[in-house]
């Protein structure tokens, strides 16, 4: 007496290509992009001051400003991230008997997905990260500098 419910038969259809490819990409751009978006979050509802924010920005970063070691780290995440969204896509993709060309195409289209809007989420949150920087977390910074400094 074995019945198949609504969820039982949802798990053997084939993963959504946009639903998937749009879980994975913001996760990959918020992986690569975590050392700006964490501080700017945690400074936006209060739970850390400009002070702090721009030092744990600053802790990723070279003195220069270029990418230090941490950047990078994060951006091997970030591509760590999107190649197991691919695999976890590829493996749920198989559960499916859906034509195996058609698996192929679309794990392809999947893989360019991640890609291009990975890409386009970094640097999204790059760009509205440093906005938001210069905005808000740096002049907070310098009125807690002026503060401390008693001026």
């Amino acid at each position: 007496m074995s019945s198949t419910t609504t969820e039982d038969r949802a798990d053997e259809s084939p993963p959504s290509l946009w639903d998937w490819g749009l879980k994975v990409a913001a996760s990959v751009g918020l992986a690569g992009m975590l050392c700006c978006v964490a501080p700017a979050v945690l400074f936006a509802v209060g739970l850390m001051g400009g002070i702090y924010a721009i030092s744990f920005a600053d802790l990723f970063y070279a003195p220069d400003g270029s990418a230090g070691l941490g950047a990078w780290l994060l951006r091997g995440v970030a591509a760590l991230v999107g190649l197991v969204g691919t695999w976890l896509y590829h493996r749920r993709q198989n559960q499916c008997s859906i034509d195996p060309a058609r698996k192929r195409k679309n794990l392809a289209l999947f893989a360019l997905l991640v890609v291009v809007l990975g890409t386009g989420f970094y640097l999204s949150f790059e760009e509205l990260t440093s906005w938001y920087f210069n905005e808000y977390i740096v002049p907070a910074q310098q009125a807690e500098y002026e503060s401390m400094s008693g001026t």
